[in-house]
């Protein structure tokens, strides 16, 4: 039997809108709406993006926390995941400001963005092991993985911050990730996910789950499924990778 793996949804991301989807949710109230819904669906950890009043990618520290206390009282059991992604718009000091303002459990930080600024990546995950935030490093390619390996050999990583999140594909109109972009990536015994584009985001998700990953699904990714028809809304995309999971885990 397959292991289960880990599911984290990340219902919005940074650029999607109402527009994309009417389900894609923005306001904190509809965050909190997705996070019970997808979590009754079978997620066990939330990836949170923020918005500011006018619906544009936020890191403001004081709206991180109250949608975290939000979240914390509606699905306490569920995991939640800061981003500190830059979105082509914040700085590596801006994402520093963040994570020691937030104090956040767990962030995802993208090491080819922290590389803009190499003087301050010591500090950045020097304060995530002080305050005990959960590093997941977002890496899109080998290069990414060769940076992250340098910067562990040479202690600017710490060594126990070793989850990865492996991402198929890039963030463009159209992308279609395929299964056999995994392959790509070289094998690691540290913990690992998967996020993937498109159509096949779903066998893409079950081709890393059969070889030991965990799995990230949602609406930040993917709209619909395979056959092109748009998902309901997230808990509904959730809903059916759990399903398929389980069929192809016996």
């Amino acid at each position: 039997m397959t292991r289960r793996p880990y599911v984290l949804v990340a219902p919005n991301g940074a650029r999607r809108g109402h527009g994309d989807h009417p389900a894609l949710p923005i306001k904190t109230d509809e965050i909190v709406k997705v996070a019970k819904t997808c979590h009754r669906a079978g997620a066990q950890g939330l990836h949170l993006h923020i918005r500011d009043q006018s619906g544009n990618h936020s890191l403001d520290a004081g709206l991180y926390r109250e949608t975290i206390a939000e979240l914390r009282a509606a699905a306490p059991d569920m995991d939640i995941q800061i981003t500190t992604e830059a979105a082509g718009v914040f700085g590596v000091q801006a994402q520093l400001a963040c994570l020691q303002n937030v104090r956040p459990d767990w962030a995802s930080i993208s090491v080819r963005e922290i590389a803009r600024s190499p003087e301050l990546a010591p500090k950045v995950y020097a304060l995530c092991a002080e305050q005990g935030t959960r590093v997941q490093h977002i890496l899109y390619d080998v290069a990414d993985v060769e940076l992250l390996t340098h910067w562990q050999a040479e202690g600017v990583v710490k060594s126990d911050q070793v989850d990865r999140l492996l991402v198929l594909g890039r963030y463009s109109t159209a992308q279609e990730s395929s299964p056999n972009d995994l392959d790509v990536f070289p094998h690691s015994a540290d913990p690992w996910m998967v996020c993937a584009f498109g159509g096949q985001e779903h066998a893409c998700l079950q081709k890393a789950a059969q070889l030991g990953g965990d799995v990230r699904v949602g609406f930040e990714n993917s709209l619909a499924g395979p056959d092109g028809q748009a998902w309901a809304d997230n808990a509904a995309s959730v809903a059916a990778l759990i399903d398929l999971l389980k069929r192809t885990s016996t």
